[in-house]
């Protein structure tokens, strides 16, 4: 499963490594084991860009996910029993995630900025896997449990502190973390 990630933000460090190997774990639990997945960490004007572009939304979000999965090839050039096939089957899509953002919901929910960017790493993962929390209050439930579950799953590894150039931030204890209520995607 390769992961291609990278960061266009410099003011704020965070624990890449240990993001890779929660998106693998994430990936795993959804069933998507074999599939690539694309992860830019990015600042806020860029988010905004972004968002107002693809969305119709002129300001930052935490999250945007662009799937792959949904383009299909030219309906003449490729069919398999009369069905658009994937471009690219094995290529999950990319999920974004404004950093500078993250930071001030990690602040609000009094969590670490690795806790942070893991929770909306999880929320744009399952957006690339179809779900869809904007449909209706019944799918927006079941992302929401599906978020919880695999949140408890990776919370299990010890945390380590986030180093910032605001200094340092200890993590929450695994109860707190467990008991702590996310909504992403904040609009």
């Amino acid at each position: 499963m390769p992961i291609h990630m990278r960061s266009q933000v410099r003011r704020i460090r965070f624990d890449q490594p240990r993001l890779e190997r929660s998106a693998r774990a994430i990936l795993s639990d959804v069933g998507e084991t074999s599939a690539e997945l694309g992860i830019l960490f990015v600042g806020d004007q860029r988010m905004r860009g972004l968002n107002c572009r693809y969305r119709g939304k002129d300001r930052t979000t935490d999250v945007l996910a662009f799937a792959m999965r949904e383009a299909c090839m030219p309906h003449a050039l490729r069919q398999v029993q009369g069905r658009p096939v994937p471009l690219t089957p094995d290529i999950l899509g990319d999920v974004v995630i404004s950093v500078p953002t993250a930071w001030r919901q990690a602040v609000e929910a009094g969590r670490s900025l690795d806790e942070e960017l893991a929770c909306l790493l999880i929320h744009g993962i399952l957006h690339l896997c179809g779900y869809d929390h904007e449909l209706n209050e019944k799918e927006a439930r079941r992302m929401y449990r599906r978020e919880r579950m695999i949140l408890r799953s990776i919370a299990q590894a010890p945390k380590r502190a986030n180093r910032t150039h605001q200094g340092s931030t200890g993590s929450p204890s695994r109860a707190k973390l467990r008991d702590a209520s996310y909504s992403t995607h904040r609009e």
